[in-house]
């Protein structure tokens, strides 16, 4: 069965996660519990499919402040398919070097501040603006994608660099760089794309990793709580708690 195919494939790469990307999370974890501890921000970017690790971190149940999530929406809101906002421009605007410096315009950093991008393949001008960007405000840049399957691929950006190039803690996502793992017969392309669960697993992995440095240190996490859940006793207490502390980083106090 393909179902059973793609369920291998996907159990394939999360334990080569685990057996080789350890190590790297761990360091990407320091980087930015550094960050949180320090009442500064954990940024993060993606593009397409990419941003669906940013959208999956916070606000989410089990997620906690100091991840920023930096969505524009000309670059994940394509589910239009065709006409306005559709697919056609969207691999047109991730191409556009110069977009991802424009982005930054609308945001306050600080070099105590972690940039943390996904990119699957690595190549594209509006993750490796950002980067740059983030290298220039004294930000530490973490990237999570398929880097070893991205090298010696060409990158778009005038700099030469593709994104892992410029990072300074990269998890590999162990995900093939063609993404689809799945031969159909009668078909040139394959079905069942893998990089959103190795995204997502990376994620979890570093997020929880990030929650125990920081429980650690004795910092405390202003978590989003379950609001769904049968005796969730003072769960909206502590969905406002979390949510002012969140307004409380965004201003600035």
């Amino acid at each position: 069965m393909l179902a059973k195919e793609w369920l291998t494939n996907t159990r394939e790469i999360m334990s080569k996660i685990e057996e080789t990307q350890m190590d790297n999370m761990q360091k990407a974890a320091q980087l930015m519990a550094d960050s949180i501890e320090c009442g500064r921000w954990v940024h993060t970017f993606g593009c397409g499919h990419a941003t669906l690790p940013i959208e999956e971190m916070y606000p989410r149940i089990g997620g906690f402040v100091g991840f920023h999530p930096i969505v524009e929406l000309p670059l994940t809101f394509f589910t239009n398919i065709t006409g306005q906002m559709g697919v056609h421009q969207f691999i047109f605007l991730e191409r556009v070097e110069g977009y991802g410096v424009e982005i930054m315009k609308g945001y306050d950093f600080d070099p105590r501040d972690t940039m943390w991008l996904f990119s699957h393949s690595g190549i594209n001008n509006v993750n490796i603006d950002v980067a740059l960007e983030a290298k220039k405000k004294g930000m530490k840049v973490v990237v999570f994608g398929s880097a070893a399957e991205a090298q010696g691929k060409k990158t778009r950006h005038s700099s030469g660099k593709n994104i892992f190039e410029i990072a300074d803690v990269v998890v590999d996502t162990c995900a093939p760089i063609e993404d689809a793992s799945v031969t159909l017969k009668n078909h040139v392309d394959k079905i069942g794309p893998v990089s959103t669960m190795a995204f997502i697993t990376c994620v979890w992995m570093t997020v929880t990793t990030v929650a125990e440095i920081l429980a650690d240190r004795g910092v405390k996490l202003y978590i989003h709580p379950s609001h769904n859940a049968p005796g969730a006793a003072n769960s909206k207490e502590r969905l406002d708690e979390a949510l002012a502390e969140y307004k409380r980083r965004i201003a600035g106090v």
